[in-house]
Protein backbone atom coordinates (compact mmCIF):
# COMPACT_ATOMS: atom_id res chain seq x y z
CA UNK A 1 0.00 0.00 0.00
CA UNK A 2 2.89 2.44 0.65
CA UNK A 3 4.10 1.78 -2.75
CA UNK A 4 1.16 3.41 -3.94
CA UNK A 5 -0.26 7.13 -3.88
CA UNK A 6 -3.60 7.85 -4.06
CA UNK A 7 -4.92 11.04 -5.54
CA UNK A 8 -8.66 12.43 -4.72
CA UNK A 9 -10.28 15.10 -6.66
CA UNK A 10 -14.32 16.09 -5.40
CA UNK A 11 -16.58 17.73 -7.07
CA UNK A 12 -20.11 18.47 -4.82
CA UNK A 13 -23.70 19.56 -6.07
CA UNK A 14 -24.82 21.57 -3.55
CA UNK A 15 -28.72 22.57 -3.99
CA UNK A 16 -28.74 26.16 -3.33
CA UNK A 17 -31.63 27.39 -1.05
CA UNK A 18 -33.80 29.58 -3.62
CA UNK A 19 -37.75 29.04 -3.44
CA UNK A 20 -37.85 29.06 -7.02
CA UNK A 21 -35.96 27.11 -9.54
CA UNK A 22 -32.98 28.81 -11.49
CA UNK A 23 -34.69 29.92 -14.80
CA UNK A 24 -37.76 29.65 -14.10
CA UNK A 25 -40.78 30.40 -11.19
CA UNK A 26 -41.68 26.86 -10.33
CA UNK A 27 -41.30 25.72 -6.25
CA UNK A 28 -38.16 23.90 -5.54
CA UNK A 29 -39.72 22.63 -2.17
CA UNK A 30 -38.92 19.00 -1.21
CA UNK A 31 -41.79 15.82 -1.00
CA UNK A 32 -44.19 17.75 -3.51
CA UNK A 33 -46.07 14.63 -6.22
CA UNK A 34 -44.24 13.76 -9.42
CA UNK A 35 -44.58 16.31 -11.89
CA UNK A 36 -46.59 18.94 -10.13
CA UNK A 37 -43.53 21.10 -9.81
CA UNK A 38 -42.29 21.31 -13.38
CA UNK A 39 -43.32 24.04 -15.73
CA UNK A 40 -42.76 24.74 -19.30
CA UNK A 41 -40.00 26.50 -19.04
CA UNK A 42 -38.48 23.11 -17.39
CA UNK A 43 -39.78 20.48 -19.57
CA UNK A 44 -38.42 22.46 -22.30
CA UNK A 45 -41.87 23.26 -24.39
CA UNK A 46 -41.28 25.16 -27.58
CA UNK A 47 -41.07 28.91 -27.45
CA UNK A 48 -40.26 29.25 -23.53
CA UNK A 49 -37.27 31.10 -22.48
CA UNK A 50 -35.15 31.25 -19.41
CA UNK A 51 -34.65 33.92 -16.85
CA UNK A 52 -31.79 33.45 -14.62
CA UNK A 53 -32.66 33.51 -10.80
CA UNK A 54 -30.67 36.17 -8.72
CA UNK A 55 -30.86 35.01 -5.87
CA UNK A 56 -28.72 31.84 -7.16
CA UNK A 57 -26.49 34.06 -8.46
CA UNK A 58 -26.43 35.85 -4.79
CA UNK A 59 -25.51 32.28 -2.76
CA UNK A 60 -22.44 31.72 -5.29
CA UNK A 61 -21.09 35.45 -4.94
CA UNK A 62 -21.46 34.63 -1.12
CA UNK A 63 -19.87 31.26 -1.65
CA UNK A 64 -16.82 32.23 -3.22
CA UNK A 65 -16.42 35.56 -0.78
CA UNK A 66 -16.32 32.45 2.19
CA UNK A 67 -13.54 30.70 0.19
CA UNK A 68 -11.80 33.33 -0.73
CA UNK A 69 -11.72 33.15 -4.30
CA UNK A 70 -12.14 35.42 -7.31
CA UNK A 71 -15.91 36.66 -8.50
CA UNK A 72 -15.89 36.70 -12.33
CA UNK A 73 -16.73 39.66 -13.55
CA UNK A 74 -18.34 38.07 -16.67
CA UNK A 75 -19.54 34.04 -16.82
CA UNK A 76 -21.32 32.18 -19.51
CA UNK A 77 -23.87 30.02 -19.09
CA UNK A 78 -23.12 27.24 -21.98
CA UNK A 79 -25.38 23.80 -23.17
CA UNK A 80 -23.85 20.62 -22.39
CA UNK A 81 -25.69 18.16 -24.89
CA UNK A 82 -26.28 14.47 -23.80
CA UNK A 83 -29.19 12.60 -23.74
CA UNK A 84 -30.67 10.97 -20.78
CA UNK A 85 -34.50 10.33 -20.16
CA UNK A 86 -34.77 12.86 -16.69
CA UNK A 87 -33.68 15.22 -19.00
CA UNK A 88 -36.11 17.15 -21.18
CA UNK A 89 -34.48 19.10 -22.73
CA UNK A 90 -31.31 17.04 -24.16
CA UNK A 91 -28.91 19.67 -22.62
CA UNK A 92 -28.63 21.07 -19.09
CA UNK A 93 -27.64 24.68 -19.12
CA UNK A 94 -24.61 25.32 -16.70
CA UNK A 95 -20.93 27.01 -17.10
CA UNK A 96 -18.27 25.95 -18.55
CA UNK A 97 -15.39 27.85 -20.08
CA UNK A 98 -16.01 30.95 -17.58
CA UNK A 99 -17.33 29.94 -14.22
CA UNK A 100 -18.82 32.31 -11.91
CA UNK A 101 -16.29 31.21 -9.20
CA UNK A 102 -12.68 30.47 -9.68
CA UNK A 103 -10.19 29.29 -7.05
CA UNK A 104 -10.24 29.68 -3.33
CA UNK A 105 -9.84 26.95 -0.49
CA UNK A 106 -11.32 25.05 1.72
CA UNK A 107 -9.16 24.38 5.23
CA UNK A 108 -9.68 21.26 6.47
CA UNK A 109 -8.32 19.01 9.64
CA UNK A 110 -6.68 16.05 9.61
CA UNK A 111 -6.04 14.08 12.77
CA UNK A 112 -7.97 14.37 16.34
CA UNK A 113 -7.50 16.02 18.90
CA UNK A 114 -4.48 18.92 19.94
CA UNK A 115 -2.45 16.71 17.46
CA UNK A 116 -4.47 17.97 14.41
CA UNK A 117 -2.68 19.31 11.20
CA UNK A 118 -4.64 21.89 9.03
CA UNK A 119 -3.92 21.36 5.38
CA UNK A 120 -5.92 23.73 2.65
CA UNK A 121 -8.04 21.89 -0.04
CA UNK A 122 -7.70 24.48 -3.20
CA UNK A 123 -10.64 24.48 -5.40
CA UNK A 124 -10.44 24.90 -8.93
CA UNK A 125 -13.91 26.35 -9.35
CA UNK A 126 -17.43 26.60 -8.82
CA UNK A 127 -20.35 27.02 -11.39
CA UNK A 128 -23.85 27.79 -11.61
CA UNK A 129 -26.17 25.13 -13.18
CA UNK A 130 -29.27 23.03 -13.11
CA UNK A 131 -30.17 19.94 -12.29
CA UNK A 132 -31.64 17.25 -13.71
CA UNK A 133 -35.15 15.11 -13.04
CA UNK A 134 -35.36 11.90 -11.36
CA UNK A 135 -35.35 8.59 -12.61
CA UNK A 136 -37.64 6.35 -10.48
CA UNK A 137 -36.86 1.95 -10.67
CA UNK A 138 -37.96 1.00 -7.68
CA UNK A 139 -41.76 1.24 -7.75
CA UNK A 140 -42.22 0.17 -11.41
CA UNK A 141 -42.40 -3.38 -12.50
CA UNK A 142 -40.08 -3.81 -15.63
CA UNK A 143 -40.31 -0.15 -16.50
CA UNK A 144 -39.22 3.58 -14.77
CA UNK A 145 -40.81 6.11 -13.97
CA UNK A 146 -39.69 9.92 -14.17
CA UNK A 147 -40.30 12.72 -11.67
CA UNK A 148 -39.29 16.20 -13.19
CA UNK A 149 -40.18 17.73 -10.02
CA UNK A 150 -36.04 18.77 -9.47
CA UNK A 151 -35.77 19.94 -12.95
CA UNK A 152 -34.03 23.05 -12.98
CA UNK A 153 -33.46 23.44 -9.33
CA UNK A 154 -30.57 25.31 -8.66
CA UNK A 155 -27.18 23.93 -7.92
CA UNK A 156 -23.67 25.51 -7.49
CA UNK A 157 -20.76 22.86 -8.41
CA UNK A 158 -18.00 22.77 -6.11
CA UNK A 159 -14.49 21.07 -7.99
CA UNK A 160 -11.35 20.70 -6.02
CA UNK A 161 -8.21 20.19 -7.09
CA UNK A 162 -6.58 16.54 -6.64
CA UNK A 163 -5.30 17.20 -3.78
CA UNK A 164 -6.40 14.85 -1.61
CA UNK A 165 -4.16 11.61 -0.68
CA UNK A 166 -6.76 9.60 1.41
CA UNK A 167 -10.30 8.84 2.07
CA UNK A 168 -10.19 10.56 5.66
CA UNK A 169 -9.11 13.36 3.77
CA UNK A 170 -12.09 13.62 1.59
CA UNK A 171 -14.62 13.23 4.47
CA UNK A 172 -12.88 15.61 6.40
CA UNK A 173 -13.21 17.64 3.09
CA UNK A 174 -17.00 16.98 2.37
CA UNK A 175 -17.34 17.45 6.05
CA UNK A 176 -16.15 21.22 6.04
CA UNK A 177 -17.77 22.15 2.96
CA UNK A 178 -20.75 20.65 4.57
CA UNK A 179 -20.46 22.47 7.51
CA UNK A 180 -19.59 25.88 5.36
CA UNK A 181 -22.37 25.93 2.87
CA UNK A 182 -25.13 25.78 5.91
CA UNK A 183 -22.91 28.44 8.06
CA UNK A 184 -23.44 30.85 4.82
CA UNK A 185 -27.17 30.10 4.46
CA UNK A 186 -26.56 28.55 0.67
CA UNK A 187 -28.25 25.09 1.20
CA UNK A 188 -29.58 23.37 3.73
CA UNK A 189 -27.25 20.35 3.66
CA UNK A 190 -30.01 17.85 3.71
CA UNK A 191 -27.99 14.52 2.68
CA UNK A 192 -31.08 12.53 2.51
CA UNK A 193 -33.15 14.49 0.14
CA UNK A 194 -29.98 15.14 -1.99
CA UNK A 195 -29.57 18.51 -1.74
CA UNK A 196 -25.70 18.00 -0.92
CA UNK A 197 -23.78 14.86 -3.18
CA UNK A 198 -20.37 14.25 -3.96
CA UNK A 199 -18.76 13.01 -6.75
CA UNK A 200 -15.32 11.60 -6.45
CA UNK A 201 -12.43 11.10 -8.70
CA UNK A 202 -10.14 8.20 -7.51
CA UNK A 203 -7.07 7.33 -9.25
CA UNK A 204 -3.98 5.67 -7.52
CA UNK A 205 0.14 5.92 -8.74
CA UNK A 206 3.57 5.11 -7.70
CA UNK A 207 5.14 8.09 -5.85
CA UNK A 208 6.56 10.78 -8.11
CA UNK A 209 4.47 8.85 -11.55
CA UNK A 210 2.19 11.31 -13.46
CA UNK A 211 -1.45 10.90 -12.39
CA UNK A 212 -3.37 7.41 -13.00
CA UNK A 213 -6.38 6.68 -14.85
CA UNK A 214 -9.38 8.21 -12.61
CA UNK A 215 -12.52 6.60 -12.13
CA UNK A 216 -15.59 8.73 -11.14
CA UNK A 217 -18.02 7.50 -8.02
CA UNK A 218 -21.33 9.25 -8.54
CA UNK A 219 -23.68 10.14 -6.28
CA UNK A 220 -22.17 9.72 -2.85
CA UNK A 221 -24.92 11.20 -0.01
CA UNK A 222 -23.32 10.27 2.66
CA UNK A 223 -19.90 10.67 4.89
CA UNK A 224 -19.59 7.03 5.50
CA UNK A 225 -20.54 5.77 2.20
CA UNK A 226 -17.73 8.57 0.69
CA UNK A 227 -15.70 6.77 2.49
CA UNK A 228 -16.30 3.06 1.90
CA UNK A 229 -16.31 3.71 -1.83
CA UNK A 230 -13.27 5.64 -1.99
CA UNK A 231 -11.29 2.61 0.82
CA UNK A 232 -12.86 -0.02 -2.11
CA UNK A 233 -12.00 1.99 -4.92
CA UNK A 234 -8.53 1.90 -4.26
CA UNK A 235 -8.46 -1.65 -3.26
CA UNK A 236 -9.55 -2.71 -6.03
CA UNK A 237 -7.40 -0.37 -8.59
CA UNK A 238 -3.90 -1.39 -6.92
CA UNK A 239 -4.69 -4.85 -7.28
CA UNK A 240 -5.91 -4.24 -10.67
CA UNK A 241 -2.72 -2.83 -11.53
CA UNK A 242 -0.64 -5.32 -9.52
CA UNK A 243 -2.27 -7.62 -11.42
CA UNK A 244 -0.80 -6.66 -14.49
CA UNK A 245 -4.29 -5.06 -15.62
CA UNK A 246 -5.13 -1.73 -16.80
CA UNK A 247 -7.32 1.24 -15.46
CA UNK A 248 -10.15 2.44 -17.55
CA UNK A 249 -11.57 5.45 -17.53
CA UNK A 250 -14.98 5.45 -16.56
CA UNK A 251 -18.23 6.54 -14.14
CA UNK A 252 -18.87 4.17 -11.53
CA UNK A 253 -21.40 3.80 -8.72
CA UNK A 254 -21.11 2.25 -5.05
CA UNK A 255 -23.63 -0.14 -4.03
CA UNK A 256 -23.76 0.02 0.10
CA UNK A 257 -25.09 -3.23 0.39
CA UNK A 258 -22.10 -5.11 -0.91
CA UNK A 259 -19.48 -2.61 -0.07
CA UNK A 260 -18.08 -2.56 -4.10
CA UNK A 261 -18.28 -0.57 -6.61
CA UNK A 262 -19.31 -1.11 -10.56
CA UNK A 263 -18.72 0.56 -13.40
CA UNK A 264 -21.91 2.13 -15.13
CA UNK A 265 -20.49 3.45 -18.06
CA UNK A 266 -17.52 4.69 -19.80
CA UNK A 267 -16.41 8.29 -18.37
CA UNK A 268 -17.45 11.22 -20.87
CA UNK A 269 -14.79 14.22 -21.43
CA UNK A 270 -15.62 17.72 -21.72
CA UNK A 271 -15.72 17.15 -25.81
CA UNK A 272 -18.37 14.76 -25.73
CA UNK A 273 -20.76 17.11 -24.43
CA UNK A 274 -19.88 19.73 -27.27
CA UNK A 275 -20.74 22.45 -24.80
CA UNK A 276 -21.33 26.04 -26.48
CA UNK A 277 -22.93 29.20 -24.76
CA UNK A 278 -26.59 29.06 -24.35
CA UNK A 279 -28.42 31.62 -27.05
CA UNK A 280 -31.12 32.58 -24.65
CA UNK A 281 -29.39 33.88 -22.19
CA UNK A 282 -26.86 36.99 -21.57
CA UNK A 283 -23.51 36.39 -20.18
CA UNK A 284 -23.67 37.14 -16.40
CA UNK A 285 -22.06 40.61 -15.27
CA UNK A 286 -21.08 41.08 -11.38
CA UNK A 287 -20.16 44.57 -10.36
CA UNK A 288 -18.41 45.52 -7.65
CA UNK A 289 -21.25 46.58 -6.18
CA UNK A 290 -23.19 43.72 -6.04
CA UNK A 291 -20.22 41.87 -4.30
CA UNK A 292 -19.89 44.50 -1.99
CA UNK A 293 -23.69 44.05 -0.67
CA UNK A 294 -22.78 40.17 -0.60
CA UNK A 295 -19.83 41.04 1.42
CA UNK A 296 -21.90 43.75 3.82
CA UNK A 297 -24.97 40.56 4.48
CA UNK A 298 -21.99 37.72 5.28
CA UNK A 299 -21.74 36.20 9.15
CA UNK A 300 -18.84 35.95 10.44
CA UNK A 301 -16.96 33.26 8.97
CA UNK A 302 -16.22 29.97 11.00
CA UNK A 303 -12.08 30.20 10.90
CA UNK A 304 -12.87 34.24 12.28
CA UNK A 305 -15.25 33.04 14.84
CA UNK A 306 -12.55 30.50 15.63
CA UNK A 307 -9.66 32.94 16.51
CA UNK A 308 -11.89 35.04 17.94
CA UNK A 309 -12.94 32.53 20.76
CA UNK A 310 -9.30 32.09 21.16
CA UNK A 311 -8.30 35.41 21.39
CA UNK A 312 -11.01 36.73 23.33
CA UNK A 313 -11.53 34.20 25.70
CA UNK A 314 -8.35 31.93 25.48
CA UNK A 315 -9.54 28.57 24.44
CA UNK A 316 -7.34 26.28 22.67
CA UNK A 317 -7.78 26.17 19.04
CA UNK A 318 -8.84 22.35 19.29
CA UNK A 319 -11.56 23.71 21.78
CA UNK A 320 -12.84 26.64 19.39
CA UNK A 321 -12.66 25.05 16.15
CA UNK A 322 -15.11 22.01 18.06
CA UNK A 323 -17.60 25.23 19.00
CA UNK A 324 -16.97 26.09 14.78
CA UNK A 325 -17.68 22.96 13.56
CA UNK A 326 -21.44 24.20 12.88
CA UNK A 327 -23.32 27.69 13.36
CA UNK A 328 -25.25 26.11 15.36
CA UNK A 329 -23.15 24.81 17.73
CA UNK A 330 -21.04 28.21 17.96
CA UNK A 331 -24.39 30.30 18.20
CA UNK A 332 -24.93 27.84 21.82
CA UNK A 333 -22.04 28.37 22.63
CA UNK A 334 -21.90 32.13 22.79
CA UNK A 335 -25.41 32.05 24.09
CA UNK A 336 -24.86 29.81 27.19
CA UNK A 337 -21.69 31.90 27.76
CA UNK A 338 -23.60 35.04 28.01
CA UNK A 339 -25.08 33.48 30.63
CA UNK A 340 -22.43 31.69 32.73
CA UNK A 341 -20.39 34.92 32.30
CA UNK A 342 -17.22 35.33 30.09
CA UNK A 343 -14.58 34.15 32.90
CA UNK A 344 -16.54 30.63 32.37
CA UNK A 345 -15.61 30.16 28.72
CA UNK A 346 -13.73 26.93 29.52
CA UNK A 347 -16.35 25.08 31.02
CA UNK A 348 -18.72 26.27 29.00
CA UNK A 349 -16.62 24.61 26.44
CA UNK A 350 -16.43 21.81 27.78
CA UNK A 351 -19.83 20.97 28.58
CA UNK A 352 -20.82 22.12 25.19
CA UNK A 353 -18.42 19.84 23.38
CA UNK A 354 -18.10 16.92 25.63
CA UNK A 355 -21.31 16.18 27.99
CA UNK A 356 -24.11 17.91 25.71
CA UNK A 357 -22.31 16.62 22.22
CA UNK A 358 -22.21 13.41 24.33
CA UNK A 359 -25.87 13.02 25.01
CA UNK A 360 -26.91 14.60 21.22
CA UNK A 361 -25.37 12.24 19.46
CA UNK A 362 -26.61 9.34 21.86
CA UNK A 363 -30.52 10.11 21.15
CA UNK A 364 -29.18 11.20 17.38
CA UNK A 365 -30.32 14.66 17.52
CA UNK A 366 -28.92 17.91 16.27
CA UNK A 367 -27.82 20.50 18.60
CA UNK A 368 -30.99 22.69 17.36
CA UNK A 369 -32.98 20.34 18.61
CA UNK A 370 -31.90 20.19 22.32
CA UNK A 371 -34.07 19.86 25.15
CA UNK A 372 -31.78 22.03 27.65
CA UNK A 373 -31.47 25.26 25.71
CA UNK A 374 -28.49 27.76 25.62
CA UNK A 375 -29.68 29.69 28.58
CA UNK A 376 -30.30 26.62 30.41
CA UNK A 377 -26.54 25.14 30.38
CA UNK A 378 -25.49 28.49 31.53
CA UNK A 379 -27.20 29.04 34.17
CA UNK A 380 -25.70 25.38 35.14
CA UNK A 381 -22.24 26.26 34.66
CA UNK A 382 -22.65 29.04 37.01
CA UNK A 383 -24.23 27.68 39.41
CA UNK A 384 -20.88 25.04 39.45
CA UNK A 385 -18.55 27.63 39.21
CA UNK A 386 -20.48 29.78 42.41
CA UNK A 387 -19.93 26.74 44.35
CA UNK A 388 -23.80 26.15 44.83
CA UNK A 389 -23.25 22.34 42.81
CA UNK A 390 -20.35 19.98 42.33
CA UNK A 391 -19.81 18.72 39.37
CA UNK A 392 -21.41 15.56 39.98
CA UNK A 393 -24.47 17.08 41.23
CA UNK A 394 -24.54 18.95 38.12
CA UNK A 395 -24.98 15.92 36.37
CA UNK A 396 -28.23 15.32 37.66
CA UNK A 397 -29.22 18.73 37.40
CA UNK A 398 -28.17 18.37 33.77
CA UNK A 399 -30.38 15.16 33.34
CA UNK A 400 -33.39 16.77 35.13
CA UNK A 401 -33.01 20.03 32.63
CA UNK A 402 -33.06 17.37 29.98
CA UNK A 403 -35.82 15.22 31.00
CA UNK A 404 -38.02 18.64 31.29
CA UNK A 405 -37.96 18.70 35.05
CA UNK A 406 -37.54 22.01 35.53
CA UNK A 407 -36.90 25.71 33.93
CA UNK A 408 -33.51 26.44 34.97
CA UNK A 409 -30.95 24.91 36.71
CA UNK A 410 -31.74 27.08 39.94
CA UNK A 411 -35.32 25.52 40.02
CA UNK A 412 -34.09 21.71 40.34
CA UNK A 413 -31.29 22.74 43.13
CA UNK A 414 -34.08 24.06 45.00
CA UNK A 415 -36.56 21.50 43.97
CA UNK A 416 -34.85 18.76 44.90
CA UNK A 417 -32.65 20.09 47.40
CA UNK A 418 -29.22 19.37 45.85
CA UNK A 419 -27.41 22.97 46.88
CA UNK A 420 -24.11 21.42 48.07
CA UNK A 421 -23.02 21.31 51.70
CA UNK A 422 -19.99 24.14 52.36
CA UNK A 423 -20.68 24.04 55.88
CA UNK A 424 -17.40 23.36 57.55
CA UNK A 425 -18.97 22.03 60.78
CA UNK A 426 -21.02 19.96 59.34
CA UNK A 427 -19.23 18.14 56.55
CA UNK A 428 -17.22 17.37 60.25
CA UNK A 429 -19.94 15.70 62.08
CA UNK A 430 -20.49 13.43 58.93
CA UNK A 431 -16.57 12.76 58.14
CA UNK A 432 -16.62 11.44 62.53
CA UNK A 433 -19.89 9.81 62.03
CA UNK A 434 -17.84 7.64 58.59
CA UNK A 435 -14.45 7.21 60.46
CA UNK A 436 -16.37 5.24 63.66
CA UNK A 437 -18.51 2.98 61.55
CA UNK A 438 -15.36 2.34 58.78
CA UNK A 439 -12.69 1.38 61.64
CA UNK A 440 -11.49 -0.96 59.37
CA UNK A 441 -10.88 0.92 56.34
CA UNK A 442 -9.18 3.66 58.81
CA UNK A 443 -6.85 0.50 60.15
CA UNK A 444 -5.61 -0.06 56.57
CA UNK A 445 -4.99 3.46 55.34
CA UNK A 446 -2.47 3.83 58.42
CA UNK A 447 -0.97 1.05 57.51
CA UNK A 448 -0.36 2.75 54.14
CA UNK A 449 -3.26 1.51 51.77
CA UNK A 450 -3.60 4.31 50.25
CA UNK A 451 -7.43 3.04 47.84
CA UNK A 452 -8.95 2.74 51.70
CA UNK A 453 -9.23 6.51 51.71
CA UNK A 454 -10.80 6.93 47.98
CA UNK A 455 -13.17 4.49 49.87
CA UNK A 456 -13.84 6.57 53.20
CA UNK A 457 -13.89 9.44 50.84
CA UNK A 458 -16.46 7.63 48.76
CA UNK A 459 -18.58 6.81 52.36
CA UNK A 460 -18.19 10.03 53.09
CA UNK A 461 -19.61 11.53 50.03
CA UNK A 462 -22.31 9.52 50.20
CA UNK A 463 -23.45 10.09 53.47
CA UNK A 464 -24.13 13.45 51.93
CA UNK A 465 -25.90 12.41 49.41
CA UNK A 466 -23.20 13.51 47.31
CA UNK A 467 -23.89 17.07 48.29
CA UNK A 468 -20.17 17.82 50.33
CA UNK A 469 -17.75 19.89 48.72
CA UNK A 470 -15.65 17.26 47.59
CA UNK A 471 -12.72 19.31 47.70
CA UNK A 472 -13.41 20.19 51.60
CA UNK A 473 -14.26 16.60 52.08
CA UNK A 474 -11.11 15.43 50.79
CA UNK A 475 -8.94 17.82 52.90
CA UNK A 476 -10.98 17.29 56.35
CA UNK A 477 -10.92 13.83 56.41
CA UNK A 478 -6.98 13.59 55.78
CA UNK A 479 -6.69 15.89 58.60
CA UNK A 480 -8.66 14.00 60.81
CA UNK A 481 -6.27 10.97 59.91
CA UNK A 482 -3.77 12.62 60.47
Amino acid sequence: MNQWEIVIGIETHVQLSTRSKIFSGASTAFGAAPNVQACAVDIALPGVLPVLNKGAVDCAIRFGLAVGARIAPKSVFARKNYFYPDLPKGYQISQYELPVVLGGGIPIQIGQGENAVEKIVELTRAHLEEDAGKSLHEDFHGKSGIDLNRAGTPLLEIVTEPVMRSSAEAVAYARALHALVRWIGICDGNMQEGSFRCDANVSVRRPGQPFGTRREIKNLNSFRFLQQAIDYEVQWQIATLEDGGTIQQATVLFDPDSGETRAMRSKEDAHDYRYFPDPDLLPLVIDDAWIARARAAMPELPLAKRDRFVAEHGLSTYDASQLTASLETADYFEAALAVAGPALAKPCANWVTVDLAARLNREGREIGASPVSAAQLGGLVARIADGTISNSIAKKVFDALWNGEGASADEIIEKQGLRQITDTGAIEALIDEVLAANAAMVAEFKAGKEKAFNALVGQAMKATRGKANPQQVNELLRRKLG
